[in-house]
């Protein structure tokens, strides 16, 4: 499986209300450091892709505009603070056997 079709896997298996960053979808997808490459993945990712559950480290929304990225978010129950989501709260933790 190539990397682009490993990302869009992870991110489908994120639970709605919960969300991942860039980084750590990379990480899971076994290629630390390349989150860049997870954002290009996402570009023409097809409909059945959550991908306004990504964020930038630190909670950020990185798409531009924002609002329906923030707008689908907290359709899923997800509270944002002035653009950021609190990680802390709601960034999902899967199993440690999930991605093998």
């Amino acid at each position: 499986m190539n990397f682009a079709d490993r990302v869009l896997d992870i991110i489908r298996a994120v639970p709605p209300g919960q969300v991942v960053t860039y980084g750590q979808v990379a990480a899971l997808a076994g290629y630390p450091r390349r989150a860049r490459h997870v954002g290009h993945a996402l570009r023409d990712c097809p409909q059945d892709v959550p991908w306004h559950r990504v964020l930038g480290a630190g909670g950020s929304v990185r798409v531009d505009p924002p609002q329906r990225q923030l707008e689908l978010l907290r359709g899923e129950g997800v509270v944002t603070q002035s653009g950021r989501i609190s990680l802390k709260k709601y960034q999902w933790q899967p199993g440690p056997l999930s991605f093998l």
